[in-house]
């Protein structure tokens, strides 16, 4: 059985597509610059997360334990103002603290405490701070730092628990012409959300092979309001080329109603060393989402994974924390329906409360349900030999409720509880879980 994903894998994918046709630029222009300390911002984010993972079989093992905590944390971010004139400079930092309000030594791996160097208790407390430095032209801004890249789809990262996952690296970006978003990077470090360090490796995440350096190209263009496309590239150092496109389209029907139709589509194959075997995988997901009413959103998606290996992308820290490098529709909170031959489908329900008369209260219900998983023609040699049997199926189910304060001192509070259950068989390599997360946010700004 491959290593358990034990991280939160966060959607970069939305009910209604994941991309937006002319959404906001990546880079805004230099001619609109504030000043370095005019334009400073500076804020908190109070996190209290609960985080409770119980297994449902297997338990005998120290892989398979629970993994309960409470925990409390605080992320902090400062960023400049660009300087003023034709070239502008800003800085950006970060400080992220948490701290243990509950945690059992034996019930460790919530990612939201890192375990401590024997690997025999939790952390009471931890931290890490980094920043990063921005040069400006028109509208192409060249970053250089620790920060937490979120554009790409063959490189993206966020902050699945307590704290936010990082990488060290380059960062160009172009928004010259209307409706055009350039990005290329070059990054060769990262940190997961339980790591301090900033210099921990990069690695592919199922296949747990380092990686010493990744380099990105690609975009998106919004043709219309109604209409956007996105392509990338991407080469992991030996280990695999990575190839991205995506179409969204949003069809307008009666007043109140439309259809959205997401495309993604991911093409990767071993390179140089193949220090994770041999590679040729095709993975491709299609979700149609219907609105209505102003209030409910139903939503079916399609996933199919073509190959021999899982559909495999970035992993971040010295202990290989999943990213949110995976633009599939079915990627959702427990699995990722990405296995080898896998095809998946999945139902989903949203509903926002306020055209009821509870404006920032939502709920969300989603059912996916993979069959057809077979790892056994899986490079014997290669990384991911052994992580699945031949006839694997499983299904989860996700509910989510989440309320947001609309206005007062507690303005932009937001409570969320999720709840997912997992179940599979012996060949889906997942195991079965029931997976429940209280998690409360409250940003504060001082600048």
């Amino acid at each position: 059985m491959r290593v358990m994903k034990w991280s939160m894998i966060a959607l970069a994918v939305s009910a209604v597509g994941s991309q937006s046709a002319m959404a906001e630029p990546f880079v805004t222009s230099q001619a609109d610059a504030p000043g370095f300390v005019e334009g400073a911002k500076a804020g908190v984010v109070l996190e209290n997360f609960y985080f409770n993972r119980t297994r449902q079989d297997q338990k005998t093992t120290k892989r398979n334990k629970d993994s309960i905590d409470w925990t409390q944390g605080i992320r902090g971010k400062f960023s400049s103002g660009y300087t003023q004139g034709t070239v502008g400079v800003k800085v950006e930092g970060f400080g992220d603290a948490a701290y243990k309000l509950y945690g059992r030594d034996d019930e460790g791996g919530s990612l939201n405490l890192p375990r401590n160097s024997t690997n025999t208790g939790n952390d009471n407390s931890y931290g890490k701070a980094g920043a990063d430095i921005a040069v400006r032209i028109s509208k192409t801004e060249l970053k250089f730092g620790d920060f937490t890249p979120n554009t790409a789809p063959v490189f993206a990262f966020g902050t699945p628990r307590q704290f936010q996952q990082t990488a060290r690296g380059f960062q160009l970006q172009s928004s010259e012409i209307k409706g055009l978003d350039l990005d290329a990077g070059h990054f060769y470090a990262s940190s997961s959300e339980d790591n301090t360090t900033l210099q921990g490796n990069l690695f592919s995440q199922y296949g747990v092979t380092p990686i010493r350096s990744i380099d990105y190209v690609g975009g998106k263009y919004g043709i219309n309001e109604n209409l956007s496309v996105s392509l990338y590239g991407a080469k992991a150092q030996d280990t695999w080329n990575q190839y991205y496109t995506n179409a969204t389209y949003t069809l307008p029907l009666a007043t109140d109603q439309s259809l959205t139709f997401d495309f993604n589509l991911y093409r990767t194959t071993d390179t140089g060393a193949a220090k994770a075997g041999k590679i040729s995988n095709t993975a491709y997901s299609l979700a149609t989402s219907y609105a209505f009413l102003k209030a409910h959103t139903v939503t079916l998606a399609f996933q199919k994974i073509n190959g021999n290996e899982p559909f495999d992308y970035i992993g971040a820290g010295d202990k290989n924390r999943g990213t949110e490098s995976i633009f599939l529709s079915n990627s959702i909170e427990y699995s990722d329906f990405n296995a080898p031959g896998e095809k998946s489908l999945q139902a989903r329900y949203d509903i926002k409360m306020a055209e009821y008369g509870i404006p920032g209260l939502s709920f969300m219900v989603r059912y996916a349900h993979g069959q057809g998983i077979d790892g056994s023609h899986a490079d014997p040699n290669g990384a991911y030999a052994n992580a699945y049997g031949s006839n694997g199926h499983h299904f989860e189910t996700n509910v989510e409720a989440k309320y947001v304060v609309q206005s007062g001192p507690l303005k932009d509070l937001s409570i969320r509880a999720r709840q997912a259950w997992h179940r599979g068989n012996a060949d889906d390599g997942e195991g079965n879980i029931n997976d429940f997360r209280l998690i409360t946010d409250y940003p504060i700004n001082f600048l």
